[in-house]
Formats: structure tokens, sequence, C-alpha cells
């Protein structure tokens, strides 16, 4: 039985949950699902700029563990880029730290159904 995920520190929820390509119908595209820390990793080394070893520590998380999810969120937003998939930003494992979209303290990621869990997908 492998270990429980540890939660990983987000500074906040985005300004938009899904992105897609103009021109195609939402029905007719696939869909990646980019988990929230996977938009955090990709924030803290692509926005602002950090080294993986600061950006680890302001998610709770080792360097090596920083680097393989923002590598896997590389991974996903080029697929979704190239091959013209829409990008739904939703579930992880996260806790929100700071001010954000949800204000100070707000919902908790709840593993891979996000924070609304399976009834209000």
């Amino acid at each position: 039985m492998p270990r429980p995920r540890k939660l990983r520190f987000v500074q906040g929820g985005p300004m938009a949950n899904a992105f897609r390509p103009i021109g195609i119908p939402a029905r007719d595209l696939e869909e990646v699902i980019l988990p929230l820390e996977c938009l955090e990793a990709l924030r803290l080394s692509d926005v602002e700029k950090l080294d993986q070893e600061t950006a680890a520590s302001r998610m709770n998380v080792s360097r090596q563990t920083f680097g393989r999810v923002l590598a896997e969120a590389r991974e996903m937003v080029a697929e979704a880029l190239v091959v013209g998939k829409m990008i739904r930003i939703h579930g992880g494992s996260y806790t929100l730290t700071g001010v954000g979209r949800w204000g100070r303290g707000g919902p908790k990621g709840r593993g891979r159904h996000g924070r609304l869990g399976r009834r209000g997908v």
C-alpha cells in the first residue's frame, strides 16, 4: 500500500479553470486535466522565475518532487498546445496558503476530485 501523498502548498486558485482553442466547439475537444499543484509549479518556475530549490520550499516538497511535478505540468501543457486539446485546471493534492482567489484559508484540495468532490462535478 503506497503511503499517502503529502499536501502541496498552493498560493491561490487560477483566474480561469479552462482554456481551449478557439473555433472548435468544446464538445469536440479532448481534454487534459492539469492538477492545481502542477499549475503552481509552472507559476513559481516560469512566472516568478524562482529556482527549483526555492520553489520547492514554497510548495513544501523536495526539490526532486518539484522537478517531477514541473516536468509533468510542462508535458501536459505542451501536449494540449501542440495537439489542440482543452486544458482544464482541476483537482490535485494541495492546501491553499496566503491570499489568492479564495482568500485566506479557502477550500482544501481533496485528492483527484478537487475541492468539490464527486457530487459537485
